[in-house]
């Protein structure tokens, strides 16, 4: 699909430039240096050869067919360099040069006239603002970076171009390979989207790694990164998570920065793993890259120190993995051949004299379990410990199983050696135990995902047409805020179960209506204006009487009155008091980059305070609306505790699917909560008692 940009036959460097430090001399010489076999073409109208080669003023005077041109001018020329090469006839092209939108208005203005100018002749483009791109499997170097990555199973593209620098130098050092080395810039026309769908089947690489800002095409992100991952793991850094974040990322590449809470869910749906920090996401390279994936759970710790074996213990008791159970013949054997001192159990302690061919023993053994899915091997230097003997032992039983092997040898000086032995022949070493076993169950999540069924679709009979003519009448009035009664005809419209409700505009018509839904009953403020009634007493519930009425509805549409003098006051409603079940919440707010995000959690007045919660990007399926409420904390109250029955949990994810249909059916909708829904016990369904509804 982008043949070209990585293994072009000729290559073109407008700019290619004489002079030593200059972005357009460092990008030639790369290409010359590191065993390009394809033809490279230098055009300089100042310069009649450079590095020995032959220079050529245009484009136009290369008589040889361009697959490739890297634009090294600055960004005024940038379009009449294009020209030349719509003229040629080039349909691929890097553009390194920087003073676009992520410089202001006017570059704005000159990246957007670029983009409908390769639009309108099929042209693909990388960049602007961008360090360029590596392929080692053609030895191309298009890039103005300072080393060549070695070969390797990893393909990593990312939105900052400085980065890209930094992960090149740090990478030598670690024994990790690239295959493909990608800096997006800008992102005007090669995306996220375009390399993960060109990377999907590449041969040559195992694992993707990416650093963003944002994503352009959200929709087709989820989808490309869904069907990726289901053939290769794909780990993503996401910036501009914070408020700075958000303002540097904006300022930097010119991206909008999406809700995290939308990034995370969508990275859950897709199968992404996201790393938190730049170290963890090469901490998961690393074991990906080296490593088989695991078939479980089960991970077996061997230590020549106690305290580093409980604290990877811990660890893996805080994980998703377990710690694996020996069979008997294990334990047997163990306990025959160890010190009496010795743990024979999970974790393994082999003592701090133990030498290599004591590891080697209990390696091999533990392996060799059925129970066993993964190894953690720790290693504290000590006076009689063989520190390069055990690392051959290790790298070479690592070498021959298909179980995940990974150390944790602990130290500095004593320890060099033994880590880069260990390198060289692809075992990852975690300076701590905690970081080798996040990796690990960075593992096993992606395992899980290659296990996850297809997702199972539910259409529900509704009715739209209802809806649609509502909002139509809303939008004629002006009017964006729903009030309480007709966003419960919304819902209702749905399939939500609701209580009865009147609207009463008067006090007699409030005592009617009580009278007519039967004591006791609950009255609320109706205002459109009026979004969080409990926050000034606009709820009165457990209503008994008439007096009761008639003092509730003087009380709180005068206070109604004297706290928001410029409200719509309609009146008040009257509810049928529901009592008994758990109060949960369900939401929607329409994400600037990913569109309607779903939310479930623990309801009522706690919402704000405990932020118990959990996202989904709509559309979504039955097994994502079932993880939506196995994911909050409070999970355990909802399932039954102390002997309470469970809740109804079938027809919250019923409710949780009917709110998804009714945020992807109108995208008008741009946030909205049930708040709260009440949660009877099994087989006794929910009841919508509030709603809001804010539509563009």
């Amino acid at each position: 699909m982008l043949e070209h940009f990585f293994s072009p036959q000729t290559v073109a460097v407008v700019g290619a430039s004489r002079e030593e430090g200059k972005v357009g001399h460092d990008l030639f010489k790369n290409l010359v240096n590191h065993g390009y076999k394809g033809k490279i073409y230098p055009v300089n109208p100042h310069a009649d050869n450079i590095l020995g080669i032959k220079t050529y003023p245009a484009l136009k005077e290369i008589t040889d067919k361009v697959d490739l041109a890297v634009i090294v001018v600055p960004a005024p020329y940038v379009g009449k360099t294009v020209d030349e090469c719509i003229e040629k006839g080039i349909d691929s092209i890097i553009v390194i040069s920087a003073g676009f939108k992520e410089s202001g208005i006017d570059g704005a203005a000159r990246e957007r006239e670029l983009y409908q100018k390769i639009k309108q002749h099929s042209i693909r483009m990388l960049g602007p603002n961008c360090l360029g791109l590596i392929d080692t499997q053609s030895a191309l170097n298009a890039s103005f970076a300072a080393d060549m990555p070695a070969p390797g199973n990893i393909a990593f593209f990312s939105q900052s171009g400085a980065l890209c620098t930094s992960i090149l130098d740090w990478a030598v050092n670690e024994c990790i390979g690239f295959s493909k080395f990608i800096s997006m810039g800008n992102k005007t026309d090669i995306d996220e989207v375009a390399l993960i769908k060109a990377i999907e089947n590449d041969a040559s690489t195992k694992i993707v790694l990416v650093y963003l800002e944002g994503v352009k095409n959200e929709t087709e992100f989820i989808g490309t990164a869904k069907e990726m991952t289901k053939k290769k793991p794909m780990i993503v850094v996401k910036s501009g998570g914070t408020t700075a974040g958000a303002k540097a990322a904006s300022s930097h590449t010119g991206t909008l920065a999406g809700s995290e809470n939308a990034f995370d869910a969508a990275f859950k749906q897709s199968g992404i793993l996201r790393a938190k920090t730049i170290e963890e996401l090469f901490d998961y390279a690393r074991i990906f890259s080296f490593q088989q994936l695991p078939r479980g759970p089960h991970i077996a710790l061997i230590t020549n120190a106690g305290g580093p074996g409980i604290i990877a213990a811990d660890a893996v008791e805080r994980s998703k993995l377990k710690m694996a159970s020996f069979s008997k013949d294990t334990i047997d054997t163990l306990r025959s051949f160890l010190p009496a001192m010795a743990n024979v159990y999970n974790p393994v302690d082999v003592l701090g004299d133990a030498k290599a061919d004591r590891y080697k023993f209990v390696i091999e053994k533990v392996v060799q379990d059925p129970n066993v899915d993964a190894v953690l091997i720790i290693l504290t230097p000590q006076a009689m410990t063989e520190i390069e003997k055990t690392a051959e032992v290790i790298t070479e039983i690592s070498n021959r199983t298909d179980k995940p092997i990974v150390t944790s040898f602990m130290g500095g000086k004593r320890i060099e050696n033994s880590l880069k032995i260990m390198c060289q022949r692809k075992v990852p070493n975690y300076s701590f135990p905690e970081r080798a076993v996040t990796a690990i169950e960075a593992m096993y999540t992606y395992t899980l995902w290659q296990k996850r069924p297809a997702p199972k679709t539910k259409i529900f009979d509704v009715q739209k047409e209802l809806v649609a003519s509502f909002f139509e009448k809303m939008k004629q009035a002006g009017r964006q805020h729903l009030n309480e009664e007709e966003a419960r005809q919304v819902i209702s419209a749905y399939g939500f179960r609701i209580p009865k409700s009147i609207l009463a505009a008067t006090e007699p018509a409030a005592v009617k209506a009580a009278e007519e839904i039967g004591y006791p009953v609950v009255i609320k403020i109706s205002s459109p204006d009026i979004l969080h009634k409990s926050d000034f007493g606009g709820v009165r519930v457990g209503i008994k009487n008439e007096t009761e009425v008639r003092n509730c509805f003087c009380e709180i549409t005068q206070k109604a009155r004297r706290l928001m003098p410029d409200a719509d006051i309609k009146g008040v409603l009257v509810q049928q008091m529901i009592t008994g079940g758990k109060e949960v919440i369900l939401g929607m707010s329409r994400d600037s980059q990913f569109g309607p995000l779903l939310m479930f959690g623990l309801g009522g007045i706690y919402i704000e305070i405990l932020k118990d919660v959990s996202f989904r990007i709509a559309p979504i399926g039955l097994n994502e609306a079932e993880e939506m409420i196995l994911e909050i904390r409070s999970f355990p109250l909802l399932k039954g505790a102390r002997g309470e029955r469970p809740v109804d949990i079938n027809t919250v994810v019923d409710n949780i699917l009917r709110l998804s249909q009714l945020v992807t059916d109108f995208p008008e909708i741009i946030e909205m909560d049930i708040n709260p829904l009440i949660v009877f016990p099994e087989g006794g369904g929910t009841m919508a008692l509030d709603a809001r509804i804010t539509i563009t």
